[in-house]
């Protein structure tokens, strides 16, 4: 028996079949179409207000799970009452979406910095504009989330906020590096829903439809953002490549502690201990080995546009990202 190949099989291309502008823009023309014929509403097509997608605090559908989060597999967690456990990863989840449209926030204004430097007729910006229509449809359920979870989770960090202007301005001085911020930002969190949607046999209702409404319209944000890296980073000029091949490590390091860890604001919150801290992130192979696995497409674009050399490999190995894949 055959299967239908996902989106991401469908439209990946390799850096010489992409190479051609008119072979990217018939591929960009054909994930507009997919945003038009498959796309979702934030209120729409979730229906909030059914009792069976209420958010109850004390529902053990919340716990953790090592595919979710490996704090999830500490004895310091599993030694906490049920409803500690279902109220620790419920303002995990909740902290997860705020950061997640925080992110997403700053990649809208990118996207439209992008679009405002392109000439008329440039298909790229129907599709940048779609993405940002879909982009805030995510941030509206993110935050209908959030709020309805009942917890005052603060999102990203004072520096990362600082941070966010330069990245913004990126969008049109140097679309290369901001377009591998976003696959820096979504290829970890898209690697732990789907994680998530093949492990967990239980979910609660309304989380698995913001992950499944989600998952399906990053693979056509991710498939933009790869392709048009395969595009571009070969028309480079040689310092301009090799200033995004030692950025890759860097901003990939950072992003996937960002969205791979619980933050700081869950640790006070609950009264985590170092130990536990320690044992779930910073010293577990296993959590090394899945921040490694969720960066795997990225590297392999890496190095399929030249952006491994001696030096960058450094960087990558030093951030404990690095594999041979």
């Amino acid at each position: 028996m055959t299967t239908t190949p996902t989106l991401d099989e469908e439209l990946s291309l390799s850096p010489a079949e992409v190479a051609t502008r008119d072979r990217f823009e018939q591929l960009v023309a054909r994930l507009s179409h997919q945003s038009v014929v498959k796309h979702y509403d934030a209120y729409a097509d979730i229906p909030w207000d059914d009792p069976a997608y209420a958010i109850d605090p004390d529902d053990p559908r919340w716990e953790l799970s090592r595919a979710a989060d490996p704090l999830g597999a500490t004895g310091w967690y599993q030694s906490q009452p049920p409803g500690v456990r279902s109220r620790i990863g419920l303002y995990r989840y909740a902290s997860a979406m705020k950061i997640g449209l925080e992110f997403e926030n700053i990649l809208k204004r990118g996207l439209l910095e992008f679009a405002f430097g392109l000439r008329n007729s440039d298909p790229t910006f129907r599709y940048a504009y779609h993405e940002v229509i879909e982009e805030a449809h995510h941030g509206l359920m993110f935050q209908e989330f959030v709020n309805r979870a009942g917890f005052d989770v603060p999102g990203i960090g004072r520096r990362e906020r600082l941070l966010s202007q330069r990245i913004v301005r990126l969008g049109r001085r140097f679309p290369e590096l901001f377009f591998l911020f976003v696959i820096g930002g979504e290829d970890p969190i898209d690697h732990l829903q789907r994680e998530t949607l093949r492990q967990r046999s239980e979910l609660h209702p309304l989380f698995e439809t913001i992950m499944r409404h989600h998952v399906t319209e990053e693979a056509r944000h991710l498939s933009f953002a790869r392709h048009y890296l395969k595009m571009r980073v070969p028309q480079l000029s040689p310092l301009r490549r090799f200033r995004l091949s030692i950025a890759a490590p860097t901003i990939l390091g950072e992003m996937a502690k960002l969205m791979m860890q619980a933050p700081h604001d869950l640790i006070r919150e609950f009264g985590v201990p170092e130990a536990v801290v320690r044992e779930a992130y910073t010293e577990n192979p296993e959590h090394r080995r899945q921040t490694q696995d969720a960066l795997r497409k990225v590297r392999r674009l890496c190095r399929e546009t030249g952006l491994i050399n001696p030096v960058s490999r450094w960087v990558w190995q030093r951030r404990g990202i690095w594999a041979d894949d």
